[in-house]
C-alpha cells in the first residue's frame, strides 16, 4: 500500500503513538503521533527508522503508524494434525531480519540449529532455535529472538517454539552465507 504520509524529503509523519526498540541498545520507547521519521530499513514486516540522528525499531504490530497496512495476527490452533515442512521453518526465519544490516539472520549465520521434535500421540510439534548475535551485548537479541519465536508459530502444524540466544561458538564473518558477504562486501 503505498503511503500518504511521505513527504518529499522521505520523512514519514505517525500518525499515532507507537512503540519502538532504540537499536542498538534494545531499550523501548514511545514515538509520539506527529513525529517525523525516515525508514533506513524495511524487511521481514518491521521497519528501522532514523529518528532525529537515532534508529529504531517498529515492529509489524505499529505499521499502520507509518501509515502501512499491518499484517492481521493469525491464530493458529496449537495442535498438530501433522508434521512440519521443515524447509518451511528455514523461510520463515529467512523474514527474521538484524534492524541494522539488511540481511536475514539465516543469511547472516545466526542460526545454529533448527529441529522439530514431532510427538504424534500427543499431536504436537516443537521447534528448537538455537541462535546468536552478531555481538554479545547486542541489546536487540531478545526482540529477535520474539521476531524468530512469533515468526516460526505461524508455520502449519507447529505447536510451540523455543529460542536460545547461544554464544558458543562465538559468531564471525565466516559464518555468512557467500551470498550475504557478497551483498556487505566481505567477499
Amino acid at each position: 500500500m503505498m503511503n500518504s504520509q511521505v513527504s518529499s524529503s522521505g520523512m514519514i509523519t505517525l500518525n499515532r503513538d507507537c512503540d519502538a526498540v532504540l537499536i542498538p541498545v534494545g531499550e523501548p520507547i514511545t514515538l509520539k503521533k506527529g513525529t517525523q521519521v525516515m525508514i533506513t530499513q524495511s524487511l521481514g514486516g518491521s521497519y528501522t527508522v532514523n529518528i532525529d540522528g537515532n534508529l529504531a525499531r517498529i515492529a509489524e504490530k505499529d505499521a499502520d503508524a507509518l501509515g502501512y497496512e499491518k499484517k492481521e495476527a493469525i491464530d493458529q490452533p496449537r495442535i498438530a494434525e501433522g508434521p512440519v515442512e521443515e524447509e518451511a521453518l528455514w523461510e520463515q526465519l529467512r523474514t527474521c531480519y538484524d534492524p541494522e544490516i539488511p540481511i536475514n539472520i539465516v543469511d547472516l549465520g545466526l542460526v545454529y540449529e533448527c529441529r522439530v521434535d514431532h510427538d504424534e500421540e500427543n499431536r504436537t510439534n516443537h521447534v528448537h532455535v538455537k541462535m546468536t548475535l552478531t555481538a554479545p551485548g547486542c541489546g536487540m537479541g531478545p526482540f529477535l529472538v520474539e521476531d524468530a519465536r512469533n515468526k516460526l508459530l505461524s508455520v502449519k502444524n507447529v505447536t510451540d517454539v523455543h529460542v536460545e540466544l547461544v554464544f558458543d561458538p562465538p559468531w564471525n564473518q565466516d559464518m555468512m552465507s557467500q551470498a550475504a558477504r557478497l551483498q556487505t562486501g566481505m567477499l
